[in-house]
């Protein structure tokens, strides 16, 4: 049986007096990809914010590699982790790239084999080539690989990505795909949120589709291809 690296059971949270997520539950298994798909203002990006820390649940549990992590600051919860790709990347735009990469970088697992400069270069040769370049000067792809890069660089249990591919060029979406396919062929595990089904059906081992913020399917992707009905109501496909 497959271990489960994040497990969230019943999770409730909102922004103030309004309540966006009604009972989520999930689970990351370890050395899997798992998506959370739905259309806009489902709540995807509300529990990936509770998951992280940025938002406290009004109920609910969230563990990390049995370690129960619901209420955390954020910055305890990447301490324990979780490296986030956020949406709009966030980068910082008065670093450098290498400024970028180095600052938050960490090995606090003591991998045999963290995530380096060489590394990240490896996987991404245009930043290699931008190394002294400010954030603010690069595109929009390579500031999403830029994203990437800077949370390998903390060494991740779980990397979550919340719109991987969202605004880029066709050829910088395949590049992230490329990297994304590489990291799950490496153990990486992987919370992902993005709109391109294709590619995901592809790429992940268990789908959730959220809606107002319940999740109201789970499954395997054979079984979503089996339903066209799920992927017209929910996603919009």
């Amino acid at each position: 049986m497959t271990d489960s690296l994040l497990e969230v059971e019943d999770l409730h949270a909102g922004y103030g007096s309004s309540a966006v997520l009604f009972g989520i539950s999930l689970r990351v298994d370890a050395g899997g990809v798992t998506t959370l798909l739905g259309r806009n203002g489902m709540g995807k990006t509300t529990t990936v914010r509770v998951i992280t820390g940025l938002l406290r649940p009004s109920r609910g549990r969230i563990a990390l590699g049995g370690r129960h992590c619901q209420g955390k600051p954020s910055h305890e919860i990447a301490r324990l982790g979780i490296g986030l790709v956020p949406e709009g990347r966030q980068i910082f735009p008065n670093l450098t790239v290498e400024e970028n990469l180095i600052a938050t970088a960490a090995n606090r697992s003591r991998r045999r084999e963290p995530w380096t400069l060489p590394r990240i270069f490896a996987v991404f040769p245009q930043l290699r080539e931008r190394r002294r370049q400010m954030g603010n000067h690069l595109s929009g792809g390579e500031q999403q690989m830029l994203a990437i890069g800077r949370a390998l660089m903390t060494n991740p249990d779980l990397l979550i990505l919340d719109e991987a591919t969202e605004g880029l060029a066709p050829l910088m979406r395949a590049e992230i795909w490329r990297c994304l396919e590489l990291l799950k062929a490496e153990g990486q595990s992987i919370l992902l949120i993005d709109k391109n089904v294709d590619a995901l059906q592809r790429l992940a081992d268990r789908h959730y589709v959220i809606e107002k913020g319940r999740i109201v399917w789970e499954g395997a992707p054979a079984g979503l291809a089996t339903r066209p009905d799920l992927l017209h109501t929910y996603l919009g496909v």
